[in-house]
């Protein structure tokens, strides 16, 4: 099909108004393309990761290696996508312009925002999945990828709670495949 800009427009998520190259902390989640649960799986309340799983699990916390400005707190990979917070720990430095909005001198480089950083790990982990699977080109992620700004000590909190909890309350997850046949044919069903 030819691009058409009514039907593929692409929208962003993120808020107009906020510089996600600021210090901070901020949930991610990143969903597995079409929601296949490659990652591995759930049992016992407990996920066991799949040899995908683990090759994501590894590009994830290499992440500071690359951004030595990030710290990675609590994070969990599901069956099919996952939810990790990434912490952006900004020193200043007449190296790095940490305001986005300025125009970069070619002596500065820019100060590193939140989606580089996470197509940086969704980059990485395609790359060596597709390694392994021998399937060069492959999509793993989804497109996009949902972010929180995490406000407070008491968001900080609440957000490591889900985290820990996130793989007993699998069935129940919204993005675990067998919910999503049934809301769709719950949605067919009430027509």
């Amino acid at each position: 099909m030819k691009y058409n800009v009514d039907l593929h427009h692409r929208r962003s998520i993120r808020r107009n108004e906020y510089d996600y190259s600021l210090a901070g902390a901020y949930v991610v989640t990143t969903c597995i393309n079409n929601r296949e649960c490659l990652l591995g799986e759930t049992r016992y309340n407990k996920v066991y990761l799949s040899n995908m799983g683990n090759i994501v699990k590894r590009a994830w916390i290499k992440i500071p290696e690359h951004f030595k400005d990030v710290r990675l707190d609590r994070f969990v990979i599901m069956p099919n996508h996952m939810h990790g917070i990434i912490v952006i720990q900004r020193k200043p430095s007449k190296d790095i312009d940490v305001l986005p909005s300025k125009v970069n001198s070619n002596s500065k480089r820019r100060a590193r925002d939140l989606g580089q950083i996470v197509a940086y790990f969704k980059y990485q982990s395609t790359k060596l999945v597709n390694d392994l699977r021998k399937t060069p080109g492959s999509p793993l992620w989804q497109r996009n990828y949902y972010e929180h700004i995490i406000h407070d000590k008491e968001e900080m909190i609440k957000y490591h709670k889900y985290i820990q909890e996130n793989p007993a309350n699998w069935d129940n997850d919204k993005e675990n495949p067998i919910n999503v046949k049934a809301k769709a044919t719950e949605n067919i069903l009430s027509r």
